[in-house]
């Protein structure tokens, strides 16, 4: 049976300095991330961009990284998904899923002139796994993974 990981890696820049709060032990760091991706559509192509939240956590004696956390930085983060569930004073269920940060770190500038082009090495076949989302806020959405990028659907 395939070992399935539940991870990612996203590069983006941070969309406003980190909301922190901190605990008797712990502290967590707020904070979105603005990625995009070209799309084409005939000989036209548009930057489609989107903002993700992020969380991350560290004990008190280690927030020395959220200093980072700064808009305009961009960022590698690595991570996982946590699903979360809960039910509003209305009797209504929600869910979403959390992206926690459990390490990122500040990406090396890309050089403004394309350097000779590296042979690409033969990549795997991706596969999508899309999952719908039922909720009274989310309803009518499709939440398709694919690699390491996440995208939400209305359908």
């Amino acid at each position: 049976m395939k070992k399935i990981e539940n991870n990612f890696t996203v590069s983006g820049f941070v969309g406003k300095d980190a909301e922190i709060r901190q605990f008797a032990n712990a502290s967590v760091a707020r904070f979105s991330l603005a990625v995009g991706r070209q799309e084409k559509n005939g000989e036209e192509t548009n930057r489609v961009s989107a903002f993700m939240n992020m969380e991350a956590w560290r004990k008190n004696e280690h927030t020395e990284s959220f200093d980072k956390l700064t808009k305009g930085t961009l960022l590698t983060v690595e991570g996982f998904f946590k699903p979360e569930e809960w039910t509003d004073k209305d009797g209504v269920k929600h869910s979403r899923i959390i992206m926690v940060a459990t390490k990122f770190y500040e990406c090396p500038d890309k050089e403004e002139t394309p350097a000779e082009e590296p042979a690409k090495p033969a990549t795997k076949k991706r596969q999508e796994i899309a999952f719908p989302l039922h909720n009274k806020a989310t309803f009518g959405s499709l939440l398709l993974c694919s690699g390491t990028s996440i995208c939400c659907y209305s359908v």
